[in-house]
């Protein structure tokens, strides 16, 4: 399928329809110049290394996202995750960008399907406005129907959804073993977990009696306990004199504040940005679903208002694909003068419409098997750039550049199609769309193609060409060139073939 943007003959040469960008030396780029058009299509090719993405990301959005910062506050700057300054002359004729790449911020559970869409913002809406009430209980704000709010998150779970358990049996699994001997696995290894042990120590605690010798007591505090005490350090000491330079006052080599190791092993989890640390700390707990809101993540209030029959928490469970099903009646309800209680039901329409028409960018995208409480550390790269780039098509932007890596991605074959009818809406809305793209069906789609190469890392760095997909052909240095158009020789080879065959037959016959 080819583009139906532009004609294949672009006047570059008006810096009201280009992009000049001059002397690019961000990583490999060698010097490079290239004029790309505006309002089109433009696919950034070459193999992994060849520069391609410097080219798309490292230059021109970093660029665009420079000059956008000089214009806010210092402060507001702070905010925004930025990219280095790219190391070019100049860049001419360069709008805001936006840039939809693969890579995620730092996980987070409570970042969802619905949070990135925004769709769970409508549906807490459409509940607190027209959700079906038990008997006497008073109206409820929309707050009262998100996790991550006091006002509406289950006070079991935290609007997390599950519950975090440790037992004995986890943080002890050798119970003949002595503190000093690491009986308590769930301990931080190295300097911290001695430190705990001497803490200990300073406390009144034999580290040296096997764990199962010790009274349940002094084992449940050691695990359980949630109070943090400052003890004085010894650390050459042993038990006996430690226990008398506290008698004598003596001055310790520092003060040390014990935690205990189910205090340690939840807030480790909680608030480490290592995956190392969460998946050892993780070992040593046992994650079930929260029984207070059984997973829907709630307060029993909150749950106990419905809307086609289902609480929010169940709707959210739903496919988009499903969710639309469900919604479809109220979004098409025509509301007249006999309709009860019409104001309502104006809501209703209004805001199941709304959200009839968001989930339709994603289904588009082949998105309709996600759930609105899909997790985003759950979904693959290609799955969150192709949520984001359904809000983009929404939001109606226009006169910007867009900047996509590999959208196509982890995507059917058969979906790819609409990807490129996502791409035609913003290029119609008046928007240029930069993509990095190693699919034949997205290059061929392509207005324009700048090919990068023609090998990686220092090999690479080129422009090996720039214009219309057709004149790649005639680049005889082009990796990207001859897979393209080799493949459709074979293609064009097997037709022939096949209508030979074919004509052979009718002849025989």
């Amino acid at each position: 399928m080819a583009s139906t943007h532009k004609n294949s003959t672009m006047d570059l040469s008006d810096p009201s329809n280009s992009i000049q960008v001059r002397g690019a030396r961000v990583h490999n780029l060698k010097n490079v110049d290239v004029d790309l058009p505006r309002n089109a299509l433009v696919v950034f090719t070459g193999i992994s290394g060849s520069g391609k993405s410097s080219l798309a990301f490292g230059t021109l959005f970093a660029e665009s996202q420079h000059r956008y910062l000089d214009s806010v506050s210092p402060y507001a700057r702070r905010l925004i995750d930025q990219v280095d300054e790219p190391d070019v002359d100049s860049i001419e004729g360069l709008p805001p960008a936006v840039a939809l790449q693969q890579q995620r911020g730092a996980p987070s559970v409570r970042s969802s399907v619905g949070s990135i869409t925004t769709i769970s913002n409508a549906l807490r809406m459409l509940y607190s406005r027209a959700g079906d009430y038990p008997k006497g209980q008073g109206i409820l704000y929309a707050d009262a129907f998100s996790p991550n709010t006091p006002q509406g998150a289950c006070p079991e779970c935290s609007g997390i959804g599950r519950v975090f358990e440790v037992t004995e049996k986890l943080l002890v699994p050798d119970d003949t073993k002595t503190i000093r001997q690491r009986a308590i696995a769930a301990w931080p290894p190295a300097w911290q977990g001695k430190n705990l042990s001497r803490i200990l120590t300073s406390l009144g605690y034999d580290i040296d009696t096997p764990w199962n010798k010790l009274s349940k007591k002094a084992r449940d505090w050691i695990l359980f306990t949630d109070e943090t005490p400052t003890a004085p350090v010894y650390p050459d000491y042993t038990y006996e004199q430690t226990q008398n330079a506290i008698k004598n006052s003596e001055d310790p080599s520092y003060m040390g504040t014990f935690s205990s190791a189910k205090r340690f092993v939840l807030q480790s989890f909680a608030t480490t940005q290592s995956p190392r640390t969460k998946k050892r700390v993780s070992q040593f707990m046992q994650i079930s679903q929260c029984p207070t809101c059984q997973g829907k993540k709630l307060k029993q209030a909150s749950l106990s208002v419905k809307f086609a029959g289902l609480d929010i928490g169940e709707l959210s469970q739903l496919t988009l694909n499903e969710l639309a099903k469900k919604l479809s009646n109220a979004a098409n309800t025509k509301v007249n003068k006999n309709t009860k209680n019409p104001e309502q039901a104006i809501v209703t329409q209004r805001i199941a419409s709304d959200i009839l028409t968001r989930i339709e960018a994603l289904t588009m995208l082949g998105l309709g098997y996600l759930s609105l409480e899909r997790t985003t550390p759950t979904l693959s790269p290609g799955e969150l750039q192709r949520l984001r780039l359904a809000t983009q098509i929404r939001s109606k932007l226009f006169g910007v550049v867009y900047v996509l890596d590999e959208p196509s991605a982890g995507l059917h074959p058969a979906d790819t199609q609409a990807l490129l009818k996502a791409l035609d809406e913003l290029i119609a809305a008046g928007n240029s769309v930069f993509v990095v793209e190693h699919d034949v069906s997205v290059v061929k789609h392509a207005d324009w193609i700048v090919d990068v190469g023609p090998d990686a890392g220092v090999h690479g760095g080129d422009i090996i060409y720039s214009g219309p997909v057709e004149g790649l052909r005639k680049i005889k240095n082009s990796h990207t060139g001859r897979h393209l158009f080799a493949k459709n020789a074979s293609q064009e080879s097997t037709q022939n073939s096949a209508q030979k065959r074919s004509k052979g037959s009718l002849v025989r016959g």
